[in-house]
């Protein structure tokens, strides 16, 4: 069975393994803030210049993905997407895992992303949202525990949140293992 939900771009998959019967896959496209628990597979969509940060949650077996487009904090006064900027979005990141019950201090972090996928030497937007998201998770003591940033190409990434496996591409690269979160 394969279906998709329009709005969230959901897709459920009936996979027979075993016990387990199904898995939801959840993407967080550019500007996206997305959770899931033990049964959810969270995946970007691509990711060039922008970061993605994937929060997990050992204790609670929960994790978060935020899809960042811009460093600092969203405008006031404009009728934007909030997230797509680094502050709003690792907000609503903590604020989705402590809907889950997790304890902020227990949350380990992955980025990913920031690439200089135009080759442009006068200003490499990539590298601001690096600094901004770093300076952000810092200051929120949540601690990083893999990167794959900047270059030249594009990324994508894939974490099982029942296995803590996170996995990631760059360019047309085969898929490989960043991080493996502890699972208790």
């Amino acid at each position: 069975m394969i279906y998709l939900e329009d709005e969230n771009i959901i897709i459920k998959l009936n996979l027979i393994r075993g016990n387990k019967t199904m898995k939801q896959i959840v993407y967080a496209m550019t500007g996206d803030v997305k959770a899931g628990n033990k049964d959810t597979i969270l995946r970007s969509g691509a990711i060039g210049s922008c970061i993605v940060i994937v929060a997990y949650d050992k204790l609670n077996q929960t994790a978060a993905m935020a899809h960042i487009m811009l460093p600092g904090k969203a405008p006031r006064n404009k009728e934007i997407q909030k997230t797509k900027y680094a502050d709003n979005a690792i907000d609503e990141l903590a604020d989705l895992l402590k809907l889950n019950r997790a304890n902020e201090n227990d949350i380990e972090v992955c980025i990913i992303g920031g690439a200089n996928v135009l080759k442009r030497e006068d200003k490499d937007i990539g590298l601001d949202i690096i600094q901004s998201v770093e300076v952000l998770l810092k200051k929120r003591k949540m601690k990083t525990v893999a990167k794959s940033l900047g270059g030249t190409k594009r990324r994508s990434v894939s974490l099982n949140v029942e296995t803590g496996c996170l996995h990631f591409t760059v360019g047309d690269g085969a898929e490989t293992l960043l991080w493996k979160f502890n699972v208790l």
